[in-house]
């Protein structure tokens, strides 16, 4: 008994050694790559202890706000449902952060692996759609600003909603139940090493779907935002008057969705696809496996800290929830004598 308490303190104490060089190895398990972690272990987990405080704070108080606000708009419904995604993204940030910086017990690695990060990545797909979303409201208000049809009207919101996180929730759901495989110390160190062949070819294929939605909001946004921009400039040309400064400085704030939109998730994005490529091509060279690993981890924390740049489109085009900030009141938010021109910009940017 004493011979194999001897030899169990032996194997602890060398998996203890290695925590600080993980072994990453492509789906093929081909190639055999050491890793130093140490800035994800300790410079990332701090950044994202920032971001978990910073985030609970807004969202908590912005959920506050919200409960105050009927969902008479298709804008509204779109922002609490983006609330909602943000508020459950920022809970699964305390998982990440302990098991990052193993401050954890190895079985949490494996919650993490098989339920935590999967919602997180969930919800961030979740976001992504209701920026496109948001994106298209604001179209929509350019384009149409008079027309009634049924996908201005809060019903619309309300059953698309349902069908993202839906949508969501049945393809993340499989990657849940395939991560099947017995956790042990070593094979939490990468969450593929849970899965069985099954898993990971679903892993795979929710991969190509999630890119697609990035890619198809992200042409779609363009688009929108092309119109939108010159909508503005020739609304800017027409009104030069002493209130034109104020008037470009409004319109400039529809802005706001497309600037969180391509600052959080654009540059995961764009890493992300030769990331995939090097972890699953055995004859990727190691030192660039790597730097694709600093870039996805880097990218990742820029995506995460969406949770704290939403808020800025509730603050900048929801008059709405302004008026109910506690900052906020009793202050007027439109001057007595602008309140036509400002009727006239409220379908550009406020909801």
């Amino acid at each position: 008994t004493a011979t194999i308490r001897r030899h169990r303190l032996s194997i602890l104490q060398t998996q203890l050694e290695t925590m600080n060089s993980t072994e990453i190895q492509g789906f093929n398990g081909s190639e055999r790559c050491p890793r130093d972690t140490r800035i994800v272990q300790l410079v990332f987990p701090a950044l994202y202890v920032v971001v978990f405080f910073t985030g609970i704070l807004l969202n908590t108080l912005a959920l506050w706000v919200f409960v105050h606000i009927p969902s008479s708009s298709t804008f509204i419904v779109y922002l609490k449902n983006t609330l909602v995604a943000d508020l459950m993204m920022t809970l699964m940030l305390p998982f990440k952060i302990l098991s990052d910086s193993h401050l954890g017990p190895w079985q949490l690695r494996a919650f993490v692996c098989r339920f935590s990060s999967v919602v997180f990545y969930e919800t961030m797909y979740v976001g992504i759609l209701l920026l496109g979303l948001i994106a298209f409201d604001r179209f929509l208000k350019i384009i149409r600003p008079f027309e009634n049809s049924f996908i201005k009207k809060p019903v619309f919101a309300k059953r698309i909603s349902v069908f993202i996180w839906s949508l969501l929730f049945l393809i993340s759901l499989p990657n849940m139940i395939l991560s099947n495989k017995e956790a042990t110390p070593s094979s939490v160190r990468k969450c593929a090493s849970l899965k069985g062949p099954l898993g990971l070819k679903w892993h795979q294929i929710v991969n190509n779907i999630c890119q697609f939605i990035f890619w198809a909001v992200f042409a779609l946004m363009l688009l929108f935002y092309v119109v939108i921009a010159k909508k503005v400039y020739n609304s800017y040309r027409k009104c030069k008057s002493k209130e034109g400064k104020n008037n470009k400085k409004l319109k400039g704030k529809v802005f706001v969705v497309v600037a969180v939109f391509f600052i959080c998730f654009a540059p995961f994005h764009f890493a992300r696809v030769p990331y995939t490529q090097s972890q699953t091509n055995s004859k990727t060279d190691c030192r660039l496996q790597n730097q694709l690993f600093i870039a996805k981890e880097t990218t990742l924390f820029l995506a995460a800290t969406n949770i704290c740049m939403d808020p800025l489109i509730y603050i900048f085009l929801c008059k709405k929830f302004t008026e109910r900030l506690p900052c906020m009141r009793g202050r007027k938010t439109t001057a007595p004598g602008h309140e036509n021109h400002s009727s006239q910009t409220d379908n550009i940017t406020l909801g």
